[in-house]
């Protein structure tokens, strides 16, 4: 299936009852994480202003990612709460319509993925994330969500020890749990292998 036919809304329905990702008998297909874990915490910038667009262009903060994808994700986190944290997201999925609005204010493929090939977000395998503690707190990162300069880089060591230690931290889990993490971007992971997925503009609405 293309881009250009997936023109019906994902379903932004909540379940009563967390549900079970291994009873999902598709590995692709797109559904939202909040049905099957508590243990996250949502920060989803697009579906406010506080992003760099400046402009909310989500309908609402859901997470919806392939289910293979949330496999993993899963599976992280709870490496993740064994040492006492839990993965905080920033953002998921992303329709291709968004992809090509952020390209035009960042024309830049080390920081925003042209939409002539679509980013892994736009794919529904790559995730923006942090820690946060016990207490909810976010472990010190050196910069902010989105920040575009080479602060943000995995290979740049100008930082506090504390902050080195922290991405390291982050990185090594998510690798150990099927991702890859993205060179000039801290936050961001993609699923291996997630390149091969169709690039999706399916859009959602909120649930009431």
């Amino acid at each position: 299936m293309t881009a250009s036919c997936q023109s019906a809304y994902l379903n932004s329905q909540k379940s009563p009852v967390l549900l079970d990702i291994h009873q999902e008998s598709d590995e692709n297909a797109f559904v939202n994480l909040k049905n099957f874990s508590n243990d996250f915490v949502f920060d989803m910038k697009y579906a406010t202003a506080d992003n760099f667009l400046k402009e909310k262009v989500y309908p609402c903060g859901e997470c919806f990612l392939r289910v293979k994808t949330i496999k993993a994700l899963l599976e992280a986190n709870k490496a993740f709460m064994k040492k006492g944290y839990r993965i905080k997201l920033f953002d998921c999925y992303r329709p291709l319509a968004i992809q090509k609005k952020m390209w035009k204010l960042v024309p830049d493929a080390n920081y925003v993925a042209n939409p002539k090939k679509g980013s892994i977000h736009n794919r529904g395998g790559a995730v923006d994330i942090t820690l946060v503690d016990s207490l909810g707190m976010e472990l010190p990162m050196g910069t902010g969500f989105d920040f575009f300069g080479e602060e943000a880089g995995h290979h740049y060591q100008n930082l506090s020890q504390e902050v080195l230690d922290n991405r390291k931290f982050l990185k090594e889990i998510m690798l150990q749990h099927n991702f890859k993490s993205f060179d000039s971007e801290w936050w961001h992971y993609n699923l291996n292998n997630s390149v091969a997925d169709k690039v999706s503009n399916q859009k959602w609405r909120c649930a009431d």
